[in-house]
């Protein structure tokens, strides 16, 4: 099952998606700058291929999580290079570097 639903995050609207797969959610919470994504998402990929790194994803990784209220609260893992540029860091919480993509 598919799950699309707009959230506010201090008055900042976000798209979340959670997609329900056998044993495991893939999630994600988007705008028009770049997204937060559950441990599904190869960061060490976008900031090693060339042709990845060219694009300039902004995003970030939290692992461990199952829900997208967690995804919002645990702390990144990791993000690509684009997304550090916008002062997005490991260990920086989803809400707080979706807060930082809105503001670019």
């Amino acid at each position: 099952m598919l799950e699309m639903n707009p959230i506010q995050i201090e008055g900042e609207t976000f798209i979340a998606v959670t997609l329900k797969l056998p044993k495991t959610n893939f999630m994600a919470v988007t705008n028009d700058t770049g997204y937060i994504m559950c441990g599904a998402l190869d960061v060490h990929l976008f900031n090693t291929n060339q042709k990845l790194i060219d694009r300039k994803i902004v995003a970030g990784r939290a692992v461990g999580v199952r829900t997208i209220e967690q995804l919002l609260e645990a702390p990144l893992e990791s993000v690509t290079l684009e997304a550090e540029q916008l002062g997005i860091t490991a260990g920086m919480k989803g809400k707080d570097a979706l807060l930082k993509m809105k503001a670019r």
